[in-house]
């Protein structure tokens, strides 16, 4: 009879399994409708039939041997290599450092993850399936001399998601999410110690557009996203029939704890104090033992996530301490006891005292009696950060009502694509058809060649006449008419014109005209840019709960100030921890996200330069000619990294000290003179 946990388990899989199947039938669809899409971006020649019979003898769809790419042509308008800019504002004042750190903060992230790959490839997958995710997850495997973790974010094609069927509104209203990945075996195993062999790649169309094939060594990874009746959210992963992980409250905090004792199992290579023979207490070198060995409570979620819980007291042994030990694994130090059992963490356990960026002081273990009147150390209790919400950010092109992905641009110019093609290969025909016929009678058998004076033996007058020379020219007036009209009907659909393309436009007749005629086009296709803009917001909250909840070690960043100067901060989630009037600790992430409309203009770095010129020579910055504008001047152009900006900064700095020398002397001598006037007055 099978046990009640493994029949626990075989009901957890088969319900993710249903989860999946009832998915993939609801959006099955839209999965093919995806590769029809990604294969009229890359230029299919296929031509859909207009008519019953418009194929082939054998019933398949004919083909052009031409194809002008409009899709593509008109997708990659408007893809764009900016990427959004976080602008982070305080709902109080008190907190505007907070939020310009925090700034500072995301901007070094976008610098330190792939976004720039990243948006590359999602500015073309949105236009042409009407949308894109993004998973955020925290890697507790990435570990640098003083840091555990850290934040990793990937994109998901459309295709790798499995969302709830019947609800379009947001990921965020779902009960439950499916992301698929694509994976090796050797990789499943790394992660989880599980080898998988069975069966092999359950969905290798994730990895690409139809007719890929299964590789030998690839897998399909599920991962489950659904949320609990206490507001957390659950993780489940699993591989064909194998499941991998099941992770009640996965976002949540979670560490061995020794199954006796209850001590937490220390890291390996940690100093461990152990206790001698029983003699009289002594709270200082109990204090120090314990904190030497209980280390590990300062960064409780750095082995893992999940769960919530605590211990709300350490017991001390009244015992003196031997000379600290390092820990190199096997069984608890302090007991012997070999079982460990991830126990979740609800409150991190700070044992000595920390200050806060803000000035407020967190105090560390205090010495106190159980109720039983034995000797423990309460250390302060701070509740860990969590998240709560899917780790998925969905970025649409254009909402649709009804409809979970925006609207696509191939959807909506695949009949001018299709049209174009048929013109294409008609225009095409009728060029190879022109050319010279010539009709002779039936009975002749004449040479036609490029020789003169050739003689040739006619024998009637009638077979004669019968003799012409025809040329047909081929004439595609109609047609290049009506593939002009095509195209512009396509780039009507999508609101791009000749200005936005950067074409030759004749309607607009100057500079200024033309930038109007940019903008009408750029006001059309704003809805897109909005829509990119909520998504990019959305996803650096996310990044910022993340840290809050992960993120222990205090991390460097970096940026500029409004002197041009290079400064070097400490990104620390402790700055992030309120107190309030009860003396109860709580996480501060009352912030607005959103993304900096200016970095548009300030990534278009020749614009900044000339406008920066501009406002030199209007006077904008003040005098021109003062050596204090001239620095301002070349400040600004260093932020906009103007080559060489720095040293003649830096020069006019040496000329501005050197001037203020002289005014100095200058002003000196002036003040000596009537002094020394009134002193040869005198004599």
């Amino acid at each position: 009879m099978k046990g009640k946990h493994q029949k626990k388990a075989e009901e957890k899989l088969k319900l993710w399994h249903q989860r999946l199947a009832q998915s993939n039938a609801a959006y099955s669809a839209e999965y093919t409708r995806m590769d029809r899409r990604e294969r009229i971006y890359n230029g299919d020649d296929q031509l859909r039939p207009l008519v019953p019979g418009d194929t082939r003898r054998d019933g398949s769809p004919r083909k052009t041997s031409h194809v002008r790419n409009i899709v593509f042509e008109n997708i990659e308008t408007q893809v764009s290599s900016a990427i959004p800019q976080p602008k982070v504002t305080p709902r109080r004042r008190e907190d505007e450092g907070l939020a310009q750190r925090l700034e500072h903060f995301l901007r070094n992230e976008l610098e330190r993850l792939p976004f720039a790959q990243l948006n590359d490839l999602a500015e073309r997958t949105v236009p042409i399936q009407g949308g894109v995710a993004f998973l955020v997850e925290w890697d507790n495997r990435t570990r640098t001399h003083d840091t555990v973790g850290t934040e990793v974010v990937r994109m998901l094609h459309p295709k790798q998601l499995a969302p709830q069927p019947g609800v379009f509104t947001s990921i965020q209203d779902m009960d439950w999410i499916i992301v698929k990945i694509p994976t090796t075996q050797d990789a499943i195993y790394r992660e989880y110690g599980i080898w998988v062999e069975e069966d092999g790649e359950s969905e290798p169309a994730v990895r690409g557009v139809d007719g890929v094939n299964p590789a030998e060594d690839a897998l399909t990874r599920y991962v489950g996203y659904e949320k609990n009746a206490q507001g957390g959210v659950n993780r489940y992963c699993w591989v064909n029939d194998t499941p991998l992980e099941d992770l009640e409250d996965y976002q949540a905090r979670r560490q061995p704890v020794c199954k006796q004792c209850g001590r937490v199992q220390p890291l390996p290579g940690q100093l461990i104090q152990q206790p001698t023979a029983p003699t009289q207490p002594n709270w200082e070198e109990q204090m120090r033992g314990e904190m030497a060995g209980q280390q590990l409570a300062q960064a409780l979620a750095q082995e893992a996530m999940a769960g919530g819980g605590g211990l709300g007291s350490i017991p001390v042994e009244p015992d003196p301490m031997q000379a600290p030990r390092e820990y190199q694994g096997g069984p608890c130090p302090w007991c012997g006891c070999e079982e460990f059992e991830d126990q979740v963490q609800e409150y991190e356990q700070v044992l000595l005292p920390v200050v806060t960026g803000k000035g407020m002081e967190i105090p560390g273990a205090t010495p106190d009696l159980d109720g039983e009147g034995n000797p423990v150390l309460r250390p302060t209790l701070i509740p860990f950060y969590q998240p709560g919400v899917f780790p998925v950010v969905l970025q649409r092109s254009v909402s649709v009502y009804g409809q979970l992905l925006g609207n696509s641009d191939v959807d909506m110019i695949a009949d001018q694509q299709n049209t174009i093609n048929r013109m294409e290969q008609k225009i095409i025909d009728r060029l190879v058809k022109a050319g010279t016929r010539i009709t002779l009678p039936d009975n002749a058998s004449l040479r036609v060649d490029s020789q003169d004076g050739e003689r040739w033996y006619i024998g009637s007058a009638a077979d004669k006449a019968m003799i012409g020379v025809y040329d047909f020219k081929g004439d595609l007036e109609y047609e290049l008419l009506y593939l002009s009209n095509v195209y512009e009907e396509a780039r009507q659909i999508l609101g791009i014109t000749d200005s936005y393309q950067g074409r030759s436009d004749s309607t607009a007749t100057s500079g200024k005209a033309k930038e109007f005629s940019a903008a009408q086009a750029a006001g059309r296709l704003e809805s897109k840019r909005v829509m990119k803009h909520a998504a990019y917001a959305d996803l650096f909250r996310m990044m910022f709960q993340f840290w809050l909840a992960y993120g222990d070690e205090p991390r460097p960043i970096t940026y500029r100030d409004t002197q041009g100067h290079m400064q070097y901060e400490l990104f620390n989630r402790y700055d992030f921890l309120e107190r309030d009037e009860d003396g109860q600790y709580y996480w501060n992430d009352q912030f607005l996200f959103s993304v900096d409309t200016t970095d548009t203009l300030a990534t278009n770095r020749e614009a900044m330069w000339q406008e920066t010129r501009q406002n030199l020579q209007t006077g904008a910055f003040g005098d021109p000619a003062a050596t204090e504008t001239l620095i301002l001047f070349w400040t600004k152009m260093e932020q906009l990294h103007y080559p060489g900006a720095g040293e003649t900064k830096q020069a006019l700095e040496q000329r501005l000290q050197r001037e203020s020398q002289q005014q100095a002397l200058t002003q000196g001598n002036r003040e000596k003179m009537p002094i020394q006037m009134g002193e040869e007055g005198m004599r």
